[in-house]
């Protein structure tokens, strides 16, 4: 599974939507693209979530992106993450 952090915003129409409900459909469409949520964290600034999710790819993180802004009206940076230890074995750096 790759480590997938995904930044979102709410648009001014989803905001009026939050709700515990709307996290659990969230935890499905994840869930359905065959993906796991690890951490989620509201956040004031920049972005107004932060998601930590495990897909099998990029298209399995694409695709639950897509949907959940389908679905909520939530924009979200889906961006691959590495753990700095694999990212050392990866480079292979001095």
């Amino acid at each position: 599974m790759t480590t997938f952090i995904m930044k979102g915003n709410y648009s001014a129409e989803s905001i009026k939507q939050i709700s515990k409900g709307r996290t659990v459909k969230a935890v499905e469409i994840i869930k359905q693209n065959k993906g796991k949520l690890v951490s989620a964290y509201a956040l004031m600034g920049e972005n107004d979530l932060l998601l930590i999710v495990e897909f099998p790819g990029v298209a399995e993180a694409i695709k639950a992106s897509v949907a959940m802004n389908k679905k909520f009206g939530i924009s979200f940076a889906t961006l691959p993450a590495l753990k700095v230890a694999e990212f050392d074995k990866l480079i292979g750096g001095k």
